[in-house]
């Protein structure tokens, strides 16, 4: 989830314009004349990365095809306080219409990739990765998760069609992790990976013997994901998730699992502070 594509996008975009603009924008119709056109300057009030600007050439091509958007910096640049990140022309009315959906678009997503950007640089040196969740807002997802690639974290799985992951109740209900995964291998094609995860170190030798291709410590000490990671020896991938806070993810890291999966870098991300100014264009 490298790019965001047009058929990606759109459909978001014209909802979002939808909600906000709904039967038109009483305030800049009435209050601007038709025949102005201006600049519009969208400027970094806080230090961050910015992901979505995309998003903004999508606003104003469905808002106005005559708004020129000129992105100043790139997704996953490190911005700061002062740095303009991108301009605009065309009608003033246009410009404003889409002011707050194209504004609201990048803050969401900039404040993601500057989360997951903190995280990755905190497991700098490691070989672990940072990965997100799907605790992302309905409808968004295929955006934040392009946020989370943007500040150099790594996607988990987009849905439940993905890959099978085999949780507490799933191994309740199936008599065990064996049961679980030799039922799962026989219900999926060869291309899918099946996730085992556990919440004690006495789980280990059923999952290591079903023959997961990824284990996930769930909410476990930095002392149990040492001892987990040892007796797993690299028969499978190794993921810990749970607890994980920005205070705590480099010791996780340092235990040697492979994957950190963090659901904050998506549901509790604060957006970055942006700011987009419009000036009329004199003749």
């Amino acid at each position: 989830m490298s790019t965001l594509t047009p058929f990606l996008i759109d459909k978001l975009v014209e909802g979002a314009l939808r909600e906000d603009v709904g039967r038109g924008d009483l305030t800049t119709t009435a209050v601007v004349p038709q025949d102005i056109d201006a600049h519009a300057v969208m400027t970094a009030k806080a230090e961050g990365v910015i992901a979505g600007l995309d998003l903004v050439r999508a606003v104003y091509r469905h808002v106005d095809p005559e708004v020129a958007v000129q992105p100043l910096v790139n997704d996953g640049d490190r911005v700061r306080p002062g740095d303009r990140v991108l301009e605009a022309r065309g009608p003033a009315r246009s410009l404003l219409i889409g002011e707050r959906v194209a504004l609201n678009f990048v803050q969401r997503l900039s404040g993601i990739a500057t989360a997951t950007r903190r995280a990755v640089d905190a497991v700098a040196g490691t070989k672990a990765r940072i990965v997100d969740t799907r605790k992302t807002t309905p409808g968004l997802r295929i955006l934040e998760k392009y946020a989370v690639r943007a500040g150099g974290g790594h996607n988990h799985r987009f849905g439940l069609d993905d890959a099978v992951m085999i949780k507490e109740n799933h191994i309740a209900v199936a008599g065990g992790i064996i049961p679980a995964v030799e039922a799962a291998r026989r219900a999926i094609g060869h291309m899918h990976k099946i996730e085992v995860e556990i919440a004690s170190l006495d789980q280990i030798d059923e999952a290591i013997a079903s023959g997961a291709d990824v284990i996930l410590l769930d909410n476990m000490s930095i002392e149990q994901m040492r001892e987990a990671v040892e007796r797993i020896g690299g028969r499978a991938i190794v993921e810990a998730s749970g607890g994980i806070r920005p205070d705590n993810v480099r010791a996780v890291a340092e235990t040697g699992v492979d994957v950190i999966s963090l659901g904050w870098i998506t549901h509790s991300a604060p957006a970055l502070d942006l700011s987009l100014l419009i000036h009329p264009i004199l003749p």
